[in-house]
């Protein structure tokens, strides 16, 4: 691929990770708490934001009803142009209620050909000027052979090529992170994302990490 070449990689299958206690049980009813929101598992998702005490509290809920509002207009979105994501069934304030997807975070199975096809997702989002804001394996479901994106708390729309860069980034660090692999799963999603997506936001993704090795080596 020329300039949008990284490290060469050893061909090989997707290994898949040890489970680690910190992997949350989507396989029955929990509620797991994050730093933004309280999340209820159990027939359907409840999703609350929770108010930040350092706020006044008129502009905490003024900005909790609006990011939950704009999360759930990105989710629907994001399914309209070709990216699965769970249905929306109720907006509420703070709240979203939405479909459960019954299946593994990718984490649990991640493979090449899991890697390709978000690579072919995360193009889809950006035709739309959808940043995700937090693409790891960790927020990726696998059900019935479709890779679903479920939490969209830190999205935005942006058409900028840096955003999406970033966004690209994000995915390639969580992979080297969490995956001795992560070298051939980076390529497979470099593969699906051109499918779809521009060499340009590629090109801006290598530079975004060539500039944190240069921050290490200062």
């Amino acid at each position: 691929m020329g300039s949008l070449a990284f490290e060469p990689a050893d061909e090989g299958k997707g290994v898949k990770p040890p489970l680690t206690p910190e992997a949350p049980d989507f396989s029955r009813g929990v509620t797991h708490l994050g730093g933004e929101a309280e999340v209820s598992i159990g027939d359907v998702v409840v999703k609350k934001r929770k108010p930040k005490r350092y706020r006044l509290k008129e502009i905490d809920e003024m900005l909790r009803i609006k990011r939950t509002r704009a999360e759930a207009r990105l989710i629907s979105m994001a399914r309209r142009v070709g990216v699965p994501t769970p249905i929306i069934l109720d907006v509420e304030d703070d709240t979203i209620v939405m479909e459960r997807i019954y299946g593994i975070p990718v984490k649990e199975c991640m493979s090449e050909e899991i890697s390709r096809e978000i690579g072919r997702l995360v193009a889809k989002l950006h035709s739309a000027n959808i940043i995700h804001g937090d693409i790891t394996p960790m927020n990726l479901i696998h059900s019935n052979g479709r890779i679903y994106f479920v939490d969209f708390g830190l999205a935005f729309v942006d058409s900028r090529i840096e955003a999406k860069g970033v966004d690209v980034h994000v995915y390639f660090e969580a992979l080297k992170a969490g995956f001795e692999n992560w070298e051939n799963l980076r390529d497979a999603f470099v593969q699906g994302y051109l499918e779809f997506g521009s060499e340009e936001v590629l090109r801006r993704a290598k530079e975004i990490e060539e500039r944190g090795r240069y921050v290490e080596r200062s």
